[in-house]
């Protein structure tokens, strides 16, 4: 599967399945990515990311429970699709490939 991704598209793909196990939504992502990256985003960023790579079908959402703490909205849950998933190992062995020809330079 040849996708290209921009830079936040590959950390938000990379995000849901690091949260494949909780429940990734527009503000869990944004709070992790703030937890992973030590920078804010905002709401509407996410969901504009997620929405993207859900055109490109590298992530599924569906609609979880109605909750009263959001006045009984939805909220819209992410998870990975195995293409998503496929396209994360092809950058990960990419960016290995790269890092195991880079020379080791002594530059701190």
């Amino acid at each position: 599967m040849s996708v290209q991704l921009g830079n936040l598209e590959e950390i938000v793909l990379l995000l849901v399945l690091v949260m494949q196990e909780e429940e990734a939504y527009g503000v869990s992502v944004a709070e992790q990515y703030e937890k992973s990256t030590g920078k804010s985003i905002s709401i509407p960023a996410i969901h504009t990311v997620l929405k993207r790579l859900e055109a490109k079908k590298l992530v599924n959402s569906s609609l979880g429970a109605a909750t009263s703490v959001r006045g009984g909205k939805k909220k819209r849950l992410y998870s990975i699709t195995p293409g998503g998933y496929e396209v994360l190992k092809q950058i990960q062995e990419q960016r290995e490939n790269l890092w195991s020809q880079a020379p080791n330079l002594n530059l701190q």
